[in-house]
């Protein structure tokens, strides 16, 4: 009845990968089912603006414009990021910003691209463990992820399985 995040990481022949799914346990509440489809929609209207030509911003506008036009809200917190020979490298991929500023997308870019989508609040917590990241009112939070390479059509989305 609950729902739960995978997040993982590849290394292969000098270059990362990074993905994420967050999947139900079980039967889960409707509320858990729609926050699931909001969060994989977020992710889709992301991979949309991922072509080249196109700036930074507009990824980061169509997960922010995606989710809050549902009700939900996007961390301010955690960001995708640019990815190839280090797993985290530049420009940060933010899941909120204004469509047509940032960096100019260019054929052949990596980014892993992650909208992080939480019910009622921005905010976020760490827990003890310093690793598991929470909602800071406690509600359900969903993450999807895909690193994908800037084409000029639809980007080549690397981690589909």
């Amino acid at each position: 009845g609950d729902i739960v995040t995978v997040d993982v990481g590849a290394y292969y022949r000098g270059f990362h990968g990074d993905a994420a799914v967050t999947l139900p346990v079980g039967k889960i509440a409707p509320g858990a089912q729609a926050l699931l489809e909001v969060t994989a929609g977020a992710l889709n209207a992301a991979l949309s603006q991922a072509v080249a030509g196109r700036r930074l911003g507009d990824i980061s506008h169509a997960i922010q414009a995606y989710v809050e036009s549902r009700g939900y809200f996007v961390t301010r917190v955690y960001t995708g990021h640019g990815i190839g020979r280090q797993l985290h490298e530049d420009p940060q991929v933010l899941n909120y910003g204004q469509a047509g500023q940032g960096v100019l997308l260019r054929r052949g870019m990596t980014l892993a691209i992650e909208p992080m989508v939480l019910i009622g609040t921005e905010k976020t917590r760490v827990l003890e463990d310093g690793w598991t990241v929470v909602s800071a009112n406690g509600r359900l939070t969903a993450h999807f992820e895909h690193t994908v390479a800037i084409a000029d059509g639809e980007p080549d989305i690397l981690t589909l399985v």
